[in-house]
């Protein structure tokens, strides 16, 4: 018997959201089953492109008929136990022998809101196709390392990735809560889209710099190969932490841009109206942990995988009641959020 719509978006969601899950049980109603399958069946696209014990042409036609069947372009029934077999964990074993189900949930969408779902997914699936034509046919060697890094291009190649696969949920998270939590708020559409689109640019660029040493082990490196010959590097040399000290002036750029990203999600955040507690409350919490981590890759080695970057479930806790007990301030709800030179 197929799973209950709420087992899909309660207990499978729960186990493959990790952090996500805080966020997502905060938001209101209106919107909460909506995100929560948008964000499963991205997951779920997620999950294909990295089972990476699969041939890539395999993924890459997998990927393209499940991006077919959430598009509506298509109606065959997936079949992935080939795939979900392949899969270490438990939790992305079952998104892909539920993907039926999930479906079956996006089609009783309402029309509108099922158009959203399927152009942001559109979206990410895109970014999640070039990433492993780029990337997927570097070769393992017996360490598990692979035999080459490759980079990406330039600066306007990773800003156009970090658009692809998060950006753009920025821009689906504002359209989706300016239909059902704030139809009639007098706000600057534009600018709020816009800044939506840095709040979610801002997340996964917090993500690439604090995994970086575990990208480089699987062959790929998001920092832009034509900034790093202009440092001296070449993507292979970011494996040797003993080069960290060359690398940290351009690091700290591209830490710098983040901060910048999440700061406008904090400015995006405040926009919002003040009754809206619970879409605010879920936008504060990224941005508030995404720049505690950003302090904390300032200082060490961020090219020693011993030493890898992340935020205490304590710490986690603390940024949660701290903004539960501020939000009544205005002005100290606001000093939640600071740039670095000011703290």
């Amino acid at each position: 018997m197929p799973p209950a719509p709420n087992e899909l978006l309660t207990d499978l969601l729960k186990d493959v959201s990790r952090s996500f899950y805080l966020t997502l049980r905060v938001l209101p109603k209106a919107i909460r089953p909506q995100i929560g399958l948008a964000y499963l069946l991205a997951r779920t696209t997620d999950t294909l492109a990295d089972t990476e014990l699969v041939p890539l042409a395999q993924r890459l036609a997998a990927l393209e008929t499940l991006r077919a069947r959430i598009l509506g372009r298509s109606s065959a029934p997936l079949d992935f136990g080939g795939l979900a077999a392949r899969q270490g964990s438990p939790a992305e074993r079952a998104l892909l022998e539920k993907v039926e189900p999930a479906l079956a949930l996006l089609q009783s969408q309402a029309a509108a809101d099922r158009q959203l779902i399927r152009e942001v997914l559109d979206t990410i699936t895109s970014g999640q196709v070039l990433d492993l034509q780029r990337f997927g046919d570097t070769r393992r060697l017996a360490t598990g390392e692979t035999a080459t890094v490759t980079a990406l291009p330039t600066a306007a190649d990773l800003d156009d990735y970090m658009y692809r696969v998060a950006g753009c949920v920025g821009e689906f998270w504002t359209r989706m809560c300016r239909v059902h939590v704030f139809p009639d708020a007098k706000l600057d559409d534009a600018r709020l889209l816009a800044d939506g689109v840095r709040f979610g640019k801002g997340l996964q660029l917090v993500n690439i710099l604090r995994d970086l040493p575990a990208d480089l082990k699987n062959g790929r490196c998001y920092l832009p190969g034509e900034a790093l010959a202009e440092s001296g590097l070449t993507p292979a040399d970011l494996r040797n932490p003993a080069n960290e000290q060359k690398l940290r002036p351009l690091y700290n750029h591209w830490l710098a841009r983040a901060e910048a990203h999440l700061l406008a999600g904090w400015e995006y955040t405040n926009t919002l109206p003040w009754g809206c507690v619970r879409v605010r409350l879920a936008c504060a919490w990224p941005v508030l942990i995404g720049l505690q981590t950003i302090r904390r890759l300032r200082s060490g080695n961020v090219l020693d995988p011993r030493q890898r970057i992340k935020i205490s479930r304590t710490e986690v806790r603390a940024v949660i009641f701290q903004s539960l007990v501020r939000y009544p301030l205005p002005g100290a709800w606001r000093r939640l959020a600071r740039p670095a030179a000011s703290i």
